[in-house]
C-alpha cells in the first residue's frame, strides 16, 4: 500500500487521537496526542511542524512534530507514532527525515532535540540513522507505562558545532558527561580541566539545619507576568520549549524559583531562580518535598556549562549530571554549550532499559556520577 507523508490539517485531529492510542494506550503523556485543542493550536502554529503519513491516502498510519522556538533557535521532535500494521517498511525513519529537514529548511533552526524512551533499542537506532547524536540518559524523567527513564539526541545544523565557544574547566562531577560525549559523538573535550568544586558531594562539609517551609504559587498568569518581570531580558531566562506555571519560594522570600510542572509526566523543569541558582542551595530538601506534594517524582534543570558556580550549587544539592548539550545557545555567532541536572525520588530501576551501544557511556557516566553523589568511599569505608 503506497504511504504519503503531507502535512497535518484540522480534519486529522480525531484520526491522530485514535493513532496514537493504538500505539500507546491511555498512558501517553504528551497533549499533542490526546487534548483536541492542544492538537489544534499545534497544528495552525506558524512555528510548529507536523507531518502525517497516510496509508492510501486513508486514515494516519503515522505522526511526527517539531517544534520550535524561534527565540532559541532550537526544536524539538515529539510525537512520533507508527500505527503497528505499518513498521516494517522504515515509515519511522522517513517521518524523521521528512519533519527535520522541513524545519532546519526555514533557517531559524540551529538543532533539534529529541527525548527518547528507552524501553526498546528501535527509536534511538531511528533517530541516529537521521544525523542525531547520543547526548546523554535521563533517568526515571518521565511517566508513561510506569516510571521510564528517556535519552537525549540531537541533531546540528550545517556548520553549528564548528563555532562552539570553548570552556577552560568545569567541576570534576561533569567531567565524565564529557568523557561520553567524545566517545560517542566525537564532541571534542580534551582542552576542558576538571576542578574540585568546594561542597558537590552530598555528604561533604557540615551539616545545615533546614527548617524552611516552601510556599508554591500555581497561578498561572501570576506566574508569567512576574517571571518576565524579574527576568526582562531574554538572556536570564534560557529554557528552550518550557515556560514556568508554578513558584517556588521560601516563606522568608530569599529566593523564587520559576519551574515548569507537568502532574501527567510526573516531572518538574527548574527554568530559572532569582536572584540566583546558588541561592537555593541549602533548601533543595525542602523544595524536593514540596515538588513531590504535587505529584512530580523527577526535577531537571538547565545550566550553561560554563557557570561553575551554578553548577556547583546544584551538585551540591544531590543533582546529577546526566546530559550534555553542545552548542545549544546561540549568542552572536558563537555557541555555548548546557548541562543538564536532574534529581529523582524514586529508585532507579535500569533492568528493562535497552540502552544502546551509543547510549551506554552516558548510563556509566551517570552511574559513576550518582555513586560520587550519594555514596562517597569515604562514608561506605567508615
Amino acid at each position: 500500500m503506497t504511504v504519503t507523508i503531507t502535512p497535518a490539517v484540522l480534519q486529522d485531529v480525531a484520526g491522530l487521537r485514535q493513532l496514537y492510542f493504538e500505539v500507546y494506550g491511555h498512558g501517553y503523556p504528551v497533549p499533542l496526542g490526546t487534548d483536541p485543542a492542544e492538537m489544534r493550536r499545534l497544528i495552525t502554529d506558524p512555528h510548529t511542524h507536523w507531518l502525517v503519513a497516510r496509508a492510501g491516502g486513508g486514515d494516519p498510519a503515522g505522526s511526527v512534530v517539531v517544534r520550535t522556538d524561534p527565540g532559541g533557535r532550537i526544536g524539538k521532535l515529539l510525537g512520533l507514532a507508527v500505527h503497528p500494521d505499518h513498521r516494517q517498511g522504515g515509515l519511522a525513519g522517513r517521518l524523521t527525515g521528512a519533519v527535520c529537514s522541513d524545519a532546519f529548511a526555514t533557517g531559524a533552526v540551529d538543532s533539534i532535540y529529541a527525548t527518547v524512551r528507552v524501553v526498546t533499542a528501535g527509536p534511538q537506532h531511528v533517530v541516529v540513522r537521521h544525523g542525531f547524536r547520543p547526548l546523554g540518559l535521563l533517568p526515571n524523567a518521565v511517566e508513561v507505562a510506569g516510571c521510564e527513564s528517556l535519552a537525549l539526541f540531537a541533531r546540528y545544523a550545517d556548520g553549528v558545532l564548528d563555532r562552539r565557544e570553548s570552556v577552560p574547566c568545569v567541576p570534576e562531577p561533569i567531567a565524565p558527561l564529557l568523557t561520553a560525549a567524545e566517545e560517542t559523538s566525537g564532541i571534542g573535550y580534551a582542552a576542558v580541566r576538571p576542578v574540585e568544586a568546594p561542597g558537590t558531594g552530598l555528604f561533604s562539609g557540615p551539616p545545615v539545619p533546614v527548617t524552611t517551609a516552601m510556599e508554591i504559587v500555581t497561578a498561572r498568569s501570576f506566574v508569567r507576568r512576574r517571571f518576565l518581570e524579574l527576568f526582562p531580558d531574554p538572556a536570564g531566562r534560557f529554557f528552550p520549549l518550557h515556560s514556568p506555571n508554578a513558584i517556588l519560594t521560601p516563606e522568608d522570600g530569599a529566593f523564587e524559583a520559576y519551574a515548569e510542572l507537568d502532574p501527567t509526566a510526573r516531572s518538574c523543569s527548574l527554568i530559572a531562580v532569582h536572584p540566583y541558582p546558588a541561592a537555593m542551595a541549602h533548601t533543595m530538601e525542602p523544595l524536593m518535598a514540596a515538588v513531590t506534594r504535587t505529584g512530580a517524582d523527577y526535577v531537571e534543570t538547565l545550566l550553561p556549562l560554563s557557570d561553575t558556580a551554578g553548577l556547583s550549587a546544584f551538585l551540591a544539592a544531590g543533582f546529577v549530571p546526566s546530559a550534555l548539550y553542545p552548542a545549544m545557545r546561540r549568542i552572536g555567532d558563537r555557541f555555548h554549550d548546557y548541562v543538564v541536572l536532574s534529581r529523582t525520588n524514586r529508585q532507579i530501576d535500569f533492568r528493562t532499559t535497552a540502552v544502546s551501544a551509543l547510549v551506554q557511556p552516558y548510563l556509566t557516566a551517570y552511574l559513576r556520577a550518582w555513586t560520587a553523589t550519594y555514596l562517597p568511599l569515604h562514608e561506605v569505608v567508615s
